[in-house]
């Protein structure tokens, strides 16, 4: 399916001066990020790069880390306008922009596969599991404080005891990981970032393809995910196992609504296999796959085909790697304390506070709190599995989604990618849902550049107002984008008046067609 929108007779010519200059200017961003990562990103103390004369400075300098501070807070800022511009410069996405918008992701993407791992330091707790795997150790009953050294290799101390909360196929993969590289931790990052960017692959072939399916602009739906730095900078910087586990939920979202149900499932199957959240979506997947006007009988029986299959690959899976269904029992059961930012957290804050005043034991507060959330959520996934209509299935597996996230005590920045994908290929529309896709995608970035740096502990004096700073400069650059820039300005404008999309945009989808395989 083409570009909709009556604006495919329009050609990228005229301001192609122009987006050669958006691209440089991402690009430079992404520098900027890579060579701020380098003083306050993360590094396993046994990394070479810890030997290294300049980074030495940058790392162990009080004046080092803040410089390194400011490059990488201004690197996203610059990286996010960049983005912005790129919509305006695209606007009424001509002919030609879905190949311009995929372009600009992978040309700020080359930079980050280079970084010091920023944002978060969780690859190097896939490190240790593959360790765990590799000496015969069950990850699922063990974790990789049982290895000697461990620390030294990068790991966050508060996991150390933890069992491993991914999939079996994700343990093969960092199987392999270690099988190739052994310990080197500077490689090992650098092989999962490759296998994270299998997944930001993924999201760039199938998030089009389902967009076109829903009669959405493709390229505005890959503007919203693929070239956003938000999913950059957290999936291929940060190297998170979420970006393959997404990209092959949305592959298989795609092969299900076009009725190749088989792959769909197989696909799916892989997700569940990186993390346990995507299971979510199977009886969704049953549903694309019956296919429009199936008869609940049809239905059923195509949830029987999908449960089989996932169940047969995950039996097998089990018998080949001699865990059996540990994973399950683990994950099930995974998640501890509470986010700030999360609906749930604020609400377990309040009530701990109010007991604390009262001088009543909080400690009820979280499981209640928590299992509330849970009773909620699988309450709303129930609903949108049986109500709804066919054409809204891709978006009712957005809102089952969103639930299980919303409704949790712990919300991770970057979870908030797992649904972004869905409600960009069924329609996020310019009004308010631009906006606040646009400000959340903002404050997660400024969280992340400000929270998550690295000073050694010996400049911890230092570090409160290095991070105050990081904050200073995040909201000074949205107040520029938004109220000061002679380009970006315009974009809110627009965005905050009501628009009134073109017909063809608001059909809400064609996949209620029957597609051959």
């Amino acid at each position: 399916m083409g570009n909709t929108g009556g604006s495919a007779a329009r050609s990228l010519t005229a301001p192609v001066a122009g987006l050669r200059w958006n691209l440089l200017e991402g690009f430079i961003g992404s520098v900027l990020v890579l060579l701020g990562s380098c003083g306050v990103g993360w590094l396993a103390i046994v990394s070479p790069l810890n030997r290294n004369s300049w980074l030495i400075t940058l790392r162990t300098e009080t004046w080092g880390v803040a410089l390194s501070t400011v490059l990488l807070t201004l690197g996203c800022w610059v990286l996010f306008r960049a983005w912005l511009r790129l919509r305006q410069l695209l606007s009424g996405w001509p002919e030609g922009s879905l190949k311009a918008v995929t372009l600009a992701g992978g040309i700020w993407t080359i930079p980050m596969m280079f970084c010091v791992p920023i944002f978060s330091r969780d690859v190097f707790a896939y490190i240790g599991q593959g360790r765990l795997v590799a000496s015969g150790q069950d990850p699922y009953v063990d974790g990789i404080s049982t290895l000697s050294n461990w620390f030294q290799l990068g790991a966050d101390p508060r996991w150390a005891q933890s069992e491993t909360p991914y999939g079996p196929l994700f343990l093969w993969i960092e199987y392999l990981v270690n099988q190739m590289v052994g310990t080197s931790p500077d490689l090992s990052v650098f092989l999962y970032r490759v296998a994270a960017l299998l997944g930001v692959v993924l999201l760039a072939i199938y998030v089009p393809k389902l967009a076109a399916l829903h009669g959405v602009e493709e390229a505005k739906a890959q503007w919203l995910t693929v070239a956003n730095p938000f999913l950059l900078i957290n999936f291929v910087a940060s190297a998170h196992n979420d970006a393959l586990m997404v990209g092959l939920a949305v592959a298989a979202t795609y092969f299900a609504a076009t009725k190749r149900g088989v792959l769909a499932v197989v696909l799916i199957t892989a997700s569940i296999g990186v993390k346990l959240i995507t299971i979510v979506l199977l009886p969704f997947i049953g549903l694309l796959w019956a296919g429009a006007g199936a008869s609940w009988f049809k239905k059923i029986r195509y949830w029987a085909y999908t449960g089989l299959i996932v169940l047969a690959l995950m039996t097998l899976t089990g018998l080949l790697n001699g865990y059996g269904f540990g994973w399950l029992k683990v994950m099930l059961v995974t998640g501890t304390g509470y986010s700030v930012f999360a609906p749930l957290g604020m609400l377990v804050m309040f009530f701990e506070g109010i007991f604390n005043a009262w001088g009543i034991d909080p400690s009820g507060v979280l499981p209640t709190i928590k299992l509330i959330g849970r009773v909620t959520s699988v309450i709303v996934v129930l609903f949108v599995i049986f109500r709804g209509k066919h054409e809204h299935l891709v978006q009712r597996m957005g809102i089952a989604f969103a639930a299980l996230v919303i409704l949790s005590p712990v919300i991770m920045p970057w979870y908030l990618l797992w649904l972004l994908p869905f409600f960009a290929v069924t329609g996020i529309r310019d009004d308010w849902q631009m906006l606040f896709t646009i400000f959340t995608s903002a404050f997660m970035l400024a969280y992340g550049a400000a929270d998550q740096i690295f000073v050694w502990q010996f400049l911890s004096e230092a570090e409160p107002w290095i991070k105050h700073m990081s904050s200073m400069i995040s909201w000074a650059a949205m107040a520029y984008l938004a109220f000061l820039d002679p380009r970006t300005k315009h974009m809110f404008r627009g965005v905050l008046a009501p628009i009134r999309r073109p017909a063809s945009e608001r059909s809400t989808t064609v996949i209620s067609r029957e597609h051959d395989a």
